[in-house]
């Protein structure tokens, strides 16, 4: 029983196995960067920017961590963006002025700024919770997140007006059509509102998200290897500046590029919807 109970275990793992082996092999076969048709690739054993001996690994990693840094800040700050929005449209006016100094603040301060003050500020706060609550360990947070909550509060500030104009687009026929066909508030939302709402914020939208994609240069600074904390180490450590700080310009504007044709799609998809109904 008890052979047959070790040998389903090691079939398992070996299944297991098998199966990190193949996503292992996936990831490296469609890796844009130093995949066999990387674009690191291209470059020789011994050149700077080979894959292995040279820094293509490292700003490989770096065009990575960026992109997660956008990608992850993107929906956070939607999200609070759309509520501020909502928020702003409110007939309580305790709420609006605390919109509008939310806004106000935090369009009002440089990034940088705000960077640190979640950084290092999230930092203090917890030491001193801790503090009181007898813990007396150091207490760190993870650049990656702290970069993600400042950069969303940031976007979501920005992002607030967009949708605000966008919400004032709109006729209030739209909202009194809903109320003719029986539909809830919720559902006039999710149904009428928000699909032209997207068609009309999108334009500002679209700046906004390449402000974003370049302010997670932000993030190197509190020590997240991004695409400038690799060519900066790699410009200090080879002396060619010029080179990989120009590699570094040349990934964000592919990256604004391939944005730019995504959100295309977006644009596109978005009038034929309207178009449809």
């Amino acid at each position: 029983m008890k052979a047959a109970q070790t040998a389903g275990e090691v079939g398992m793992s070996g299944v297991f196995s098998a199966i990190g082996s193949f996503w292992t092999y996936l990831t490296y076969l469609f890796d844009p960067f130093c995949g066999p048709v990387g674009i690191f690739s291209l470059f020789g054993n011994g050149t700077l920017l080979a894959c292995g001996d040279g820094w293509g690994d490292e700003i490989a990693f770096g065009v990575k961590v960026t992109i997660s840094v956008a990608l992850a800040t993107l929906p956070v700050g939607l999200f609070l963006g759309f509520l501020i929005a909502l928020a702003a449209q409110s007939q309580e006016k305790s709420l609006r002025l605390a919109v509008g100094i939310y806004t106000t603040i935090f369009r009002g301060l440089p990034e940088l700024l705000t960077l640190f003050i979640v950084y290092y500020g999230m930092q203090i706060l917890l030491q001193t919770i801790g503090g009181y609550l007898g813990f007396t360990g150091p207490i760190e947070i993870n650049a990656f997140v702290a970069g993600m909550i400042a950069l969303s509060v940031v976007f979501s500030s920005y992002a607030s007006e967009v949708l605000l104009s966008a919400f004032r687009a709109i006729p209030k026929g739209q909202y009194e059509a809903g109320d003719a066909l029986g539909l809830s508030r919720s559902r006039t939302m999710v149904l009428i509102i928000i699909p032209q709402l997207v068609r009309i914020a999108l334009p500002g939208m679209t700046n906004l998200w390449v402000i974003l994609l370049k302010d997670t240069s932000y993030v190197s600074i509190i020590g997240l290897a991004d695409i400038v904390r690799q060519t900066g180490i790699a410009a200090r450590v080879t002396k060619d500046a010029f080179l990989f700080y120009g590699i570094a310009c040349l990934l964000y504007l592919i990256l604004a590029l391939i944005s730019s044709i995504g959100i295309g799609y977006i644009d596109r998809w978005a009038r034929r919807s309207e178009v449809q109904r």
